[in-house]
């Protein structure tokens, strides 16, 4: 594995484990979005996993991270909006998140 995959895959572990930090063990998304600090801290979050999760998408189009398109795509969304999409987010932490940093604890520990 090389040094830009790796660090890639570091930044998406800290960053998923931010956002878990951020939004606390019930990650309630109404505190969530009523606390502004805690909005931008999970959203520049977010920016970290897409460009980390496209970073490695260029480097190794093969590599084995389920629905990373698709959570490129999302964040893609997020990013460029005027606005931040509470549903978007949502559905990046609920549905994708979770399994994205199982992965990428996995390939991380294989290096």
């Amino acid at each position: 594995m090389t040094f830009k995959i790796q660090k890639h895959l570091s930044d998406i572990q800290t960053s998923t484990g931010s956002i878990y930090e951020s939004l606390g063990e019930q990650r309630n998304f109404d505190v969530y979005l009523a606390n502004k600090r805690q909005l931008r801290s999970v959203m520049r979050k977010l920016e970290t996993v897409c460009e980390a999760v496209s970073g490695l998408l260029q480097l190794n189009p093969d590599i084995r991270i389920s629905n990373a398109r698709k959570i490129v795509s999302l964040c893609n969304c997020i990013i460029h909006s005027d606005s931040a999409d509470s549903e978007i987010v949502r559905e990046i932490v609920v549905n994708y998140l979770p399994k994205l940093k199982e992965e990428v604890d996995k390939l991380l520990a294989k290096s």
